[in-house]
């Protein structure tokens, strides 16, 4: 597993200097405190630890063995690359039988090797990131060795296929899991404080994968015990799986606008077109909006691209968050978001609109010594009213969005409804 990427904030008080060099710096207070006291704390563990542990040369050789394998689950990752961002690896297929299997010392000191091997041969990211990570990982894993060790005295009684013990080994996997995730979960909603919880802990997906790789670390733990050759048997799959994980990440990503996280412009209308087509079968209406950032030029011009890509980041995180798990968001292209709305009318609509241009309305970007606020305009096209597939809702949006700006900016708009010419009958010809 690996740690989520935060949301950056520009440095302010007179340290942009500092923070060029010390992007650490450039974050929030309350983030910085954080990850400094998680951090601190494992460096007092391993001090502690390291004090009291023996090393022997068969441990010494077990966690080498489980590090080499390690090593070459990353050397795997570098050939596909890994995506930006938020993305998940196997690594605790090593990480987990080292905490089982050795002494606490070493659970702190693996996810560090392998976390430079990380930076150093697939990814170069911030620093601190890194480190908070190790750090991260390195209490979680600490914390469920102890556990496991107190509980079970001799470790060599896991592969001897004894149901307690292996029960013992799966409690102490899912204890390393929970408290690897909301270290990195705390730290993700310090560093954006508007993010929902369920956000930055667990989806159906994330559960899944913490459980693959919670069987994956036990049956490693159990062959690695067995003996150390055995890992030449787990580590193919091991591989192969991660390879597969990584490849589905990168799959994501190519639909991903880089700089939001929204969906691009050519998968959010793929994602419409299905919506819509479900709509014209169930017979629900649905809803479609055009979101622009009123002046965003002149943030562009007053304080660079790169707060203005923050700008961007900011108004997505804020739709993202005021919208529900099946609305259809993406960036439309420069200052431009969409937003489709299954199952909403008029009404519901015009509400979700007002929702979203009052919540950015009342959102701050930090850059330099100021505070950047923004406003939204919105126009808004309603299925079967203003439109029937995806290009007539669309125009019809663009059209209310261009009456919003024109009548001042920071409002919502509506097109007219469609004039339909009546249906007639047609007339019977006259019989001869």
């Amino acid at each position: 597993m690996a740690a989520s990427s935060h949301t950056s904030v520009k440095p302010r008080d007179g340290v942009s200097a500092l923070a060029g060099r010390w992007p650490l710096l450039g974050q929030r207070q309350a983030l910085v405190v954080y990850l400094c006291g998680i951090v601190t704390l494992d460096l007092v563990a391993i001090v502690a630890f390291v004090a009291q542990t023996e090393f022997l040369l068969p441990q010494l050789l077990t966690f080498a063995a489980l590090m080499g394998c390690g090593a070459v689950c990353i050397e795997a990752t570098r050939r596909l690359g890994m995506p930006a961002g938020v993305s998940r690896d196997l690594l605790s297929a090593w990480w987990l039988p080292v905490a089982l299997l050795l002494p606490p010392v070493y659970a702190l000191f693996a996810p560090i090797l392998l976390q430079i091997l990380l930076q150093w041969r697939v990814r170069a990211t911030v620093l601190y990131r890194r480190v908070f990570s190790s750090a991260a990982i390195g209490l979680a894993g600490c914390t469920a060795s102890v556990v496991f060790h107190s509980l079970v005295p001799d470790v060599s009684v896991l592969w001897l296929g004894l149901g307690g013990p292996i029960l013992l080994a799966v409690g102490c996997a899912a204890l390393f899991a929970v408290l690897n995730t909301a270290l990195i979960a705390v730290a993700a909603h310090t560093a954006d404080p508007d993010t929902r919880w369920r956000d930055v802990l667990w989806d159906r997906e994330s559960l899944l994968l913490d459980v693959v790789e919670l069987c994956l670390g036990v049956i490693v733990a159990i062959a690695c015990g067995i003996n150390l050759a055995l890992l030449l048997l787990t580590l193919p799959p091991v591989v192969l799986l991660q390879r597969s994980l990584l490849h589905a990440q990168l799959q994501a990503a190519a639909r991903t606008d880089a700089k939001t996280g929204l969906l691009n412009a050519a998968a959010w209308q793929r994602e419409a077109d299905t919506e819509i087509v479900r709509a014209r079968r169930t017979g629900e209406t649905l809803a479609l909006l055009i979101i622009d950032i009123d002046h965003f030029k002149r943030v562009n011009d007053s304080y660079g691209h790169l707060v203005g890509d923050q700008v961007l980041a900011g108004v997505a995180a804020t739709l993202r968050t005021q919208l529900r798990d099946y609305d259809v968001v993406g960036r439309f292209g420069g200052e431009e978001f969409v937003v489709l709305l299954p199952r909403a009318d008029v009404a519901e609509a015009r509400r979700v609109a007002e929702r979203l241009r009052s919540r950015v309305g009342r959102m701050a970007i930090a850059a330099d010594d100021a505070l950047i606020t923004v406003t939204i305009s919105a126009g808004v096209a309603v299925m079967s009213l203003h439109g029937d597939d995806l290009i007539e809702l669309l125009a019809a949006a663009d059209l209310a969005l261009y009456r919003a700006k024109e009548l001042g900016r920071d409002r919502i708009c509506l097109p007219a409804p469609v004039q339909r010419p009546p249906r007639t009958e047609p007339t019977p010809e006259p019989q001869a």
